[in-house]
């Protein structure tokens, strides 16, 4: 059965083309069509279809007011179309913010090479959050309690298996409860790497971190270039830690996390004692993401050896894969988000299926379990 979708602008002729774009895969069904936020949000509760393809400037109600009235009346998934502008930028993460759960530059050469390349990219990156079933509104799964948490995150009974690897009973109780004390393994960096979902998730676990958190910290998202700046803008303004778009040169310090720029590769190199960050160009066409999870974190194995905490957030495809390899061969520990809370559950799939995962948790534990774990003693 088709994947009922929604697609909303107020240009007719983008209208047609994504519409057309998504009728080509036999999983997608455009089954109607709206010319401003405010017929969306009718619409989406007379049809209610599985995903919405949500312009942000329209008359009438815009995107982001639109995406608030839809979560809040018939919660639904949505994907975002946007400028490569900083206004585009800043729109685009309070659509995020108020519910969408992933985004595309409205320019589809901005993303693809040609057409049909772009036309795939869309169509997979709607499918992938059509098959979401819940939806959180992030700011309650900010101050959502440990208590309901665990209520709505499935218990792993103990000699279960998770993600195709054997967990021992107190492995199990870690899955579900979180971390209850420290390992006493000594960390001088955090990684995390994340795609789809990311900013919200980001946000959730950033700003539940104090200034005094003990490690540097960098991040790799799958973001365009004119987004990354406008990002880590907005989480240094939330965020208690230091966080700033990272730039050459720029040396790791604890409580400070640096964001990889759009568009370029993130290097961390000097010693664990001493980390720099070093940001190349990369024309490559082998590297699909830029940034790249795999490069960021492969350079962090070579610079930090074991110990970095790497934490695999939600996200398309299997980026951070090959990377979380290096950091675990080196000794490093690998978390990862559970399925139960990714918005698309790739990339914590990938790692999990290669046996790489040392701890599988939920969202809302995610930060209390960062801490507990790298405050030693």
């Amino acid at each position: 059965m088709a994947y009922k979708v929604l697609v909303v602008d107020d240009s007719s002729f983008f209208r047609r083309r994504v519409t057309d774009i998504l009728n080509k895969d036999p999983q997608l069904d455009v089954i109607d069509v709206a010319v401003n936020g405010k017929e969306a949000v009718e619409k989406v509760i007379s049809l209610k279809p599985d995903v919405i393809t949500m312009d942000i400037e329209m008359p009438v109600l815009n995107g982001i007011d639109a995406v608030k009235q839809i979560m809040d009346k018939c919660p639904t998934a949505i994907l975002m179309f946007s400028s490569l502008t900083h206004q585009g930028a800043k729109a685009t993460i309070e659509a995020l913010e108020a519910g969408a759960l992933d985004f595309l530059p409205k320019k589809f050469s901005d993303i693809a090479k040609d057409s049909d390349e772009a036309g795939n990219l869309l169509r997979q990156r709607v499918i992938g959050i059509a098959r979401k079933p819940r939806f959180m509104k992030p700011k309650l799964a900010a101050t959502m309690s440990s208590s309901s948490a665990s209520a709505r995150t499935r218990e792993v009974p103990a000699s279960t298996t998770v993600n195709s690897t054997s967990v021992s009973a107190s492995a199990s109780a870690n899955i579900s409860k979180g971390v209850t004390r420290s390992s006493g393994k000594e960390y001088k960096l955090m990684a995390i790497g994340t795609s789809t979902g990311g900013p919200v998730a980001l946000q959730q676990i950033l700003t539940n971190l104090d200034q005094n958190f003990p490690l540097p910290i960098i991040i790799v998202q799958h973001m365009p270039a004119a987004f990354t700046a406008a990002f880590a803008s907005r989480l240094n303004k939330l965020c208690k830690i230091s966080v700033k778009e990272a730039a050459d040169g720029d040396v790791l310090k604890p409580g400070h996390a640096y964001l990889a720029p759009g568009g370029r590769q993130m290097i961390i190199t000097g010693n664990e004692n001493a980390g720099k960050i070093k940001i190349l160009d990369d024309d490559s066409p082998k590297i699909t993401f830029k940034p790249s999870v795999d490069i960021s974190f492969g350079s962090a194995a070579k610079t930090f050896g074991g110990k970095v905490l790497g934490v695999i957030l939600t996200g398309m495809g299997s980026d951070g894969k090959e990377g979380s390899r290096m950091l675990k061969s080196k000794g490093a520990t690998i978390w990862s988000q559970n399925e139960d809370t990714c918005v698309v559950y790739g990339m914590p799939q990938a790692i999990d299926k290669a046996g790489l995962t040392d701890l599988s948790l939920p969202l809302e534990l995610m930060s209390a379990s960062m801490i507990k774990e790298v405050f030693r003693g």
